[in-house]
């Protein structure tokens, strides 16, 4: 994490330097014991490792399950959780690995406080759990569509509370057509993670269509929000 994250210098009034991370260690940190905690160990994933994955705006850190019993996204936090991993999560208690069980996510607001940085967003996305933390250069681009002019900035802004995922951030962005290049530079990930992962399942859902149904593979190929 140390040594593929940024890292910048901060000198106070009276002339000290203090080295500070670009996400908070202590956030990160719960949320990777978060992550292996709560995380599904049954046969069809119990191979799937937690990922954590850093982007030149956000980290990522991303395990296989959803949200557990009758939590919900909402709910993180403020609720008292059912544990998926209960003997796990007693271990981890009695080695003083975990502090507190249900104090990871307000540990995690607290710390990104500190930093002044952006809450954290809670995501389920393809059967996986995603954690998100956005760097102080996190933004939306303003990105033209080609062909039909500049998108204005309030078309794709989002925050935490008003996107929830990857996906709603995306529909969003696609409320004009939108080129292949475009959503992934958008996106932020791969080219085949972003068309094969987010794109499809949403013109799968009948979410996002197609501008050229006929020639799925068209240079001249966009995809718009339905």
């Amino acid at each position: 994490m140390n040594r593929n994250s940024r890292h910048s210098t901060i000198i106070d009034d009276k002339g000290k330097r203090a080295d500070r991370d670009e996400y908070p260690l202590k956030a990160v940190r719960e949320a990777i014991l978060n992550a292996l905690v709560h995380r599904d160990y049954s046969i069809h994933s119990e191979n799937v490792p937690v990922r954590l994955e850093i982007y030149r705006n956000r980290l990522e850190i991303i395990s296989s399950g959803g949200l557990y019993g009758k939590l919900t996204i909402d709910s993180l936090g403020k609720v008292r959780p059912d544990t998926r991993n209960s003997a796990l999560a007693n271990i981890l208690e009695l080695l003083h690995v975990t502090e507190n069980r249900y104090s990871g996510i307000p540990t995690i607001y607290h710390e990104l406080e500190k930093a002044q940085l952006p809450p954290p967003v809670f995501a389920v996305r393809h059967g996986e759990f995603v954690v998100t933390f956005k760097s102080k250069i996190a933004q939306v681009y303003d990105m033209p569509a080609s062909g039909v002019g500049a998108v204005h900035e309030e078309q794709v802004q989002y925050s935490s509370n008003q996107a929830d995922s990857v996906e709603e951030r995306l529909l969003a962005f696609c409320a004009v057509p939108r080129s292949r290049q475009e959503i992934i530079a958008f996106l932020g990930f791969s080219r085949y993670y972003s068309m094969s992962k987010i794109v499809q399942p949403l013109i799968d859902d009948g979410k996002i269509a197609l501008t050229l149904p006929d020639k799925p593979k068209s240079s001249k190929q966009r995809y718009v929000r339905k």
